[in-house]
């Protein structure tokens, strides 16, 4: 169960393949886990907001996620933590890069997306930019799988 009106923020490296994938799936199963709020966002994202990969565009496309055609990449800032209840990293660089940003953060707040799931906390979604087309419905089957696991009180 989820606290009503709560919020969560998806980050990867550069908010172009993982995290975009992730914010589009959390914002599907939003009304369930009763989150008012999904964004997603980059640790080293460009300072001018990119469209997302085509390639993760049309994973999402494929198994019928609504994505905004005018949705752009935006860079993780300071005051993030204090819009979002938890921040989720889609792998352990970009976990280190969050806590270097908000020294002192309580664990529970920020961690790894896969950290929701039996067996796989610690984890990484793999980072498909540099694979063909599997690579990323390989990252989006362990998307859709952690958020169906996904417990905002944890």
């Amino acid at each position: 169960m989820t606290t009503p009106g709560a919020a969560v923020l998806l980050v990867c490296r550069a908010n172009l393949c993982r995290s975009p994938m992730a914010e589009a799936v959390f914002r599907a199963c939003a009304p369930a886990l009763g989150l008012a709020r999904v964004a997603s966002a980059g640790v080293h994202a460009a300072p001018r907001g990119e469209p997302m990969d085509p390639r993760a565009r049309a994973a999402l496309e494929r198994r019928r996620y609504g994505v905004d055609k005018k949705w752009r990449s935006r860079r993780v800032l300071p005051e993030d933590l204090a819009k979002f209840d938890r921040v989720l990293a889609l792998d352990s660089y970009v976990l280190d890069e969050l806590r270097e940003l908000w020294p002192g953060v309580p664990a529970h707040r920020v961690h790894l997306l896969l950290d929701h799931l039996p067996g796989m906390e610690g984890e990484d979604v793999p980072d498909p930019y540099y694979s063909s087309a599997i690579g990323f419905d390989v990252a989006l089957d362990l998307i859709e799988t952690a958020v169906a696991a996904f417990k905002l009180n944890r």
